[in-house]
């Protein structure tokens, strides 16, 4: 953030040292959200006390030299109670807002305040001291049960410590907020378009040379339709309205601004953009229907107003210190000493493991354990200690110090203290060292999988606190049991990575250890020197920190011209940096801080903010390169960036702040943030809190339209929750439904309280309606996934009832991963002029195994086409399909297109299900609409990973490619098509330009292991996607590479129709021959 800056003064006799602070007592509450300013220049009658204080001072000092003063003068009735930040706050004025001087350890010189020259002895400003009001009124509490019931969790609840990292987010996280909120033009906001900027597919290039039919709907009264060119915007439809209805006579008021909005969706046609680019338009020039508008005055869009209250903004520099210059004990007096610099800590760190108490042993534990100690730096162990092994009890104790190799002069920013307990046996593999030698092994990681199979218990502690405090003295953290195999996939590393304690308290594991005590607190400083050219004294960020480096001397300029060059080896560089050598990291992050952001490639940003960047310096450059994309690309690779905050050492980031301003920026993006930042909250304990306080942050921005959307949204979700949780309980897994099945879930639907109308939360353009009971079904599968319908919003064009599949029981994240990978695919393509008609339909999820899945319209199964031509045995009939397709397409041209689309979305979903590693093909999860494309769905199982059957893979071939596809590309008993040659070739064309965007693709899959789905929980798991793209191998071995695997496929699609065949008897129930 930017500082107040003022020029230095070269005033002779001016002392830098000192700071005068103008302090005006005023000794009455006032709403600290409300006009501030306005509020405070009626304070004329209050009292003014003047304090002069050393620049190095903290803000308690400040506050008790006001107490002081006021004491001495007598003109405050409670002078002792300025002491206390929970009565009194400190606020200063800077650009027409108010800011509070919030965290009493900071330095006053860092304080980001508008520092005046006037006084020729020292630098002064003018703060206010303020009496606090009651915030729990009747308003705020009712703010509050809103907040916690979209969020999902109650964070007042957790927010017990003033000065914790909770609270202390929450006011940091208001300013990125307020900022953004003030730029917002509402309109905008409210009718942000959905459009495209890939070219207009060849199949639509047609109807570039017609006229467009748009229609006009204005409140209901009267409708008209106009031709118009598809490279008018809306600005030029609005004038073609207005002229209409002033040659008409048509009443309507001319000075209210309009917007317009898709008849029966929620979707606008703004901005600049030209009509063949929104994605409307095109959906209905595949559909060959009409464009249908409402004209709607802006008075009657819905209200973006923010009716939360807000807390006061804090200062920018909060949580940061001086330069180690001014912090360093050298030279200084007792009395001048507030905070010891970090840097002047010259002795290793240590830790006194004092013992650890379960209220109740678990029913299956080891004989003995041992505890283990890390210093843990992102994800990986710089150093660790471990302590001899004890019989297990209810109480164990060790009352015994152990040093780790490791100066505290050396600890990073956010490294941690990891604490495991851990089984051990004497033939234990992870073997400790003798308890009076300590086990160091700096930059040495142990065995993963053996640490995780002996693993109990963890935790974890920040050793430099959100403050930028080091931890001291005595703790006491709740610890997390390790779940085994059979308990499910702990999040992927979250051992390392969360900072968190078990909430649980009452029952969980608690371990209690001593850190080293200093006399004042010890800080981690900005910077090395104190140099700064502007007014505030002292000021430097940690982004300067290396300004003294060497190579600062040395060539910034060629570096600039240069960097381009090296950007692809940039993480690998990273990779190798000795982040425990501060002289070292001092010079990267000079090095980072004159590179170019707009120089990195994407995949590269995203790739820095994976597990294995920690450092914030590297992560803020991530960042800035991020900061250049458009809402579309955020909201392309949003899945992954809101895991990426689990990587993050602290809850308020540079990446955190970034996706809340995007959020509030677009309603696109803040809709889908919100679901998937609240199923996090649901899902992962480890990173509930982090996930909860951003997204309330979010929350408190986004709108009071957006806020009423999201409270019908959860409460469908949990309505629904309900009903498929009381048709699982009716109907257990693995059991035939009955025929009152249906009835009894129509029952359980008409008792619900869902309301009238919600937009979906896989697909925020559309709202549903009223719930059509008698349509909805329970799907006879194992996990009782429910068939609903709602109606539809009125619309000229459709009255096709809304479908939505909602399923409890499965992680619905990896079936999102794929369908954003197939998004993103699709565009790969479409920007090289390559539709191959993929169907990326809406999936969500809304909960913790919970979440929605679209219903695709006027499409079928290929079990059931292939069961409709000779039941079971129709999975080997070769022309099933054709038959079937032939049947819903007669006219000879509509089959030529329709054949065309076929052979077009077999080769993208071969391609893709190929590099995706899809398993578990059978042909009730490849569809095919009427029009002949087909499509994939349920996702269960990729990157290689095969279902099994009776310890058999029913799966031989790399995709899907059958006997009854090639009979529909002509291609019979191996005799040449065209057809099947251009499908080879549309392959390889296909394949290849995924290659080109291969670690790109690689860098999404890497950040999704921060999920712990369970097919996507190593890093092992990325060898599949390397091996499919072949990286290693030149552009013709690897298109000769897939033309084995179609050759493969091929040879091998009888094994598919047996697998069809076989999935079919099964699904009958006919077992009778096994």
């Amino acid at each position: 953030m930017e500082a107040a800056v003022l020029p230095k003064m070269s005033t002779p006799g001016r002392s830098e040292n000192n700071l005068k602070f103008i302090c005006e007592l005023v000794a009455r509450p006032g709403a600290l959200h409300s006009s501030l300013d306005e509020d405070y220049n009626m304070c004329t009658g209050s009292e003014t006390v003047t304090v002069v204080l050393p620049a190095q001072c903290s803000v308690y000092q400040l506050r008790l030299h006001i107490c002081m003063q006021a004491q001495e003068q007598n003109c405050h009735p409670d002078p002792f109670a300025i002491l206390d930040p929970e009565k009194y706050t400190l606020l200063y004025e800077r650009a027409d807002e108010w800011y509070e001087a919030y965290d009493d350890c900071q330095v006053i010189r860092t304080l980001d305040i508008p520092w005046s020259s006037e006084d020729p002895q020292c630098l002064s400003a003018h703060v206010v001291v303020k009496l606090l009001e009651e915030s729990d009124s009747e308003e705020k509490k009712k703010q509050q049960q809103c907040l916690s019931s979209l969020i999902g969790h109650d964070l007042e609840k957790d927010a017990s410590n003033r000065i914790g990292e909770l609270t202390f987010t929450r006011r940091k996280l208001a300013s990125p907020r307020r900022q953004e909120l003030k730029k917002r033009d509402d309109q905008l906001y409210a009718t942000e378009p959905w459009t495209t900027s890939i070219p207009m597919p060849a199949d639509l290039q047609d109807w570039l040379n017609r006229k467009l039919c748009v229609n006009f709907h204005y409140m209901s009264k009267f409708s008209f339709s106009i031709q118009v060119d598809f490279s008018a915007t809306p600005d030029v439809l609005l004038q073609y309205f207005r002229r209409v209805m002033a040659d008409q006579g048509l009443e309507y008021d001319p000075s209210e601004g309009l917007v317009l909005k898709v008849t029966g969706r929620e979707e606008f046609l703004s901005g600049s953009h030209i009509l063949r680019d929104f994605l409307w338009v095109r959906q209905c020039l595949r559909a060959n229907q009409d464009l249908h508008l409402s004209v709607v005055p802006v008075s009657q869009l819905p209200s973006e107003a923010n009716n939360f209250e807000d807390w006061p903004l804090v200062d920018g520099f909060s949580g940061q210190f001086s330069s180690h210059d001014d912090l360093r004990l050298e030279g200084k007096n007792l009395e001048d000493i507030f905070m010891i610099s970090l840097w002047d800590c010259k002795r290793k760190f240590r830790v006194k493991l004092l013992g650890f108490d379960i209220p109740k042993l678990p029913s299956k534990c080891p004989q003995s354990v041992y505890v283990e100690a890390t210093i843990l730096y992102g994800n990986k162990i710089l150093s660790s200690v471990s302590w001899a092994p004890k019989a297990f009890a209810d109480e164990v104790l060790w009352n015994e110090w152990l040093d780790f190799d490791v100066l505290l002069t050396d600890l990073p920013r956010g490294a941690k203290l990891g604490l495991t307990i851990n089984a051990w046996s004497s033939d234990n593999p992870a073997g400790t060292k003798d308890p009076k030698s300590p086990s160091s092994s700096v930059n040495k990681t142990p065995d993963l999988q053996k640490a995780k199979g002996n693993m109990l218990y963890f935790v974890n502690l920040l050793l430099i606190d959100h403050r930028s405090v080091l931890s001291q003295g005595p703790h006491t953290l709740h610890m997390w049991s390790h779940p085994n195999l059979e308990e499910g996939a702990i999040t992927y590393q979250a051992d390392k990575l969360s900072s968190a304690t078990n909430p649980d308290v009452s029952d969980s594991m608690a371990i209690s250890f001593l850190l080293d005590r200093y006399s004042f607190p010890v800080v981690l400083p900005n910077s090395l020197g104190s140099s700064d050219p502007s007014g505030r004294p002292g000021s430097s960020t940690r982004s300067d920190a290396a300004s003294d480096s060497p190579l600062s001397k040395v060539f910034p300029q060629k570096l600039r011209e240069d960097s381009v060059h090296y950007t692809s080896s940039l993480p690998h560089y990273l990779r190798c940096v000795d982040w425990m050598d501060r002289r070292v990291v001092e010079d990267v992050h000079w090095l980072l801080g004159n590179w170019d952001p707009a120089e990195l490639d994407l995949s590269v940003a995203l790739e820095l903010l994976s597990m294995d960047f920690p450092d914030e310096v590297v992560r803020r450059l991530a960042v800035q390169r991020l900061e250049s994309l458009s809402n579309d690309d955020v909201l392309m690779y949003l899945l992954q960036l809101v895991q990426t905050l689990k990587v993050e050492p602290y809850h308020d980031s540079v990446l955190a702040q970034f996706l809340i301003r995007r959020a509030l920026r677009s309603k696109r993006i803040g809709h889908f943030f919100f679901w998937y930042v609240r199923s996090e909250v649901a899902g992962c304990p480890y990173f509930r809190q982090r996930m909860a306080v951003i997204l309330e942050a979010y929350l408190l921005g986004c709108g009071q339209a957006m806020l009423d959307s999201f409270i019908q949204q959860v409460q469908v979700v949990d309505e629904l929750h309900k009903v498929a949780s009381d048709i699982k309980t009716l109907y257990p897994e693995k059991t035939d439904l009955p025929s009152a099945a249906p009835i009894k879930l129509q029952e359980f639907l008409r008792n619900s309280k869902l309301p009238s109308e919600f937009l979906l939360p896989f697909d925020p353009r559309i709202r549903a309606g009223k719930i059509q009971v008698e349509k909805c079904k329970v799907m006879n599968s194992k996990k009782k996934p429910l068939w609903l319908e709602f109606d539809p919003m009125p619309s000229p064009s459709s009255s096709t009832p809304v479908g939505i599949i909602f399923k409890q029981g499965d992680d619905l994240r990896q079936d999102m991963l794929i369908i954003q990978t197939l998004a993103l695919m699709d565009s790969i393509w479409q920007e090289k002029s390559l539709d191959l008609n993929l169907i990326p339909y809406g999936c969500i999820a809304t909960g913790h195994n919970i979440g929605m899945i679209e219903i695709v319209r006027d499409a079928v199964t290929i079990a059931a086409v292939q069961r409709n031509h000779g039941g079971t045995i129709g999975a080997f009939r070769n022309d099933a399909l054709f038959e079937w397709l032939k049947s819903k397409c007669p006219l000879q041209e509509i089959h030529f297109k329709t054949m065309e689309r076929f052979m077009k979305s077999c080769a993208g979903y071969c391609v893709a299900t190929y590099i995706l590693g899809v398993g578990d093909r059978h042909n009730d999860n490849i569809m095919i609409t009427d029009q002949g494309n087909l499509f994939h769905i349920d996702f269960g199982h990729i990157l290689g990973h095969k279902k099994y059957f009776l310890g058999v893979s029913r799966e031989r071939v790399p995709f899907v490619l059958t006997p009854d596809f090639l009979y529909l590309m002509g291609r019979v008993k191996g005799r040449n098509s065209l057809y099947f040659q251009r499908f080879q070739d549309t392959c390889i064309q296909a394949y290849l330009l995924l290659r080109s965007h291969s670690r790109l693709l690689i860098t999404l899959f890497s950040l999704m292991l921060l999920t712990g789905i369970p097919e996507l929980s190593a890093s092992e798991d990325m060898r599949y996607l390397r091996q499919a793209l072949q990286e290693d191998q030149s552009e013709e071995e690897a298109k000769q590479n897939f033309l084995e695997q179609i050759a493969d496929c091929e040879k091998q699609g009888w094994t598919v129709q047996a697998n069809f065949w076989f999935h079919m008897l099964i699904k009958q129930g006919d077992m009778s021959f096994i």
